[in-house]
């Protein structure tokens, strides 16, 4: 057994099927089996890809603000619509849907948690 910690913002942590965890390097793979959680540490809206949408077709999305705030925008079904926007406080989070794009904006620097499939996420730059 190993007894050394682990720095979750610079590395993810795999639920992997049949109970297993794993530590892992950070990055961004689609084809990855298993539940990813992963901290983030953001300055800036380029740390979160704030001028992408983001989809997780495998899986609903859970986010989790631990510290600073941060808007979360979901995309609308119809292009005339607005985004739906929800503020996201220290301890604050929510699910965001399968299947459905989202991207966020940060108020502040903040500490995030976001826990999904990554099997078949896509981004796509905002227009």
């Amino acid at each position: 057994m190993d007894l050394t910690s682990v720095d979750l913002f610079t590395s993810v942590l795999r639920l992997r099927p049949g109970g297993a965890v794993t530590v892992e390097e950070r990055r961004m793979d689609a084809d990855d089996e298993g539940w990813t959680v992963a901290l983030t540490h953001a300055e800036t809206d380029h740390d979160v890809h704030g001028d992408h949408w983001e989809v997780h077709p495998a899986s609903a999305e859970a986010v989790c603000v631990l510290s600073g705030q941060a808007r979360l925008h979901l995309r609308p079904d119809e292009a005339h619509e607005e985004p739906a926007v929800v503020t996201l406080v220290a301890g604050t989070g929510f699910v965001v849907p399968r299947g459905r794009w989202h991207r966020f904006e940060l108020d502040a620097p903040s500490d995030l948690v976001s826990i999904a499939l990554r099997s078949g996420s896509r981004l796509e730059k905002r227009a």
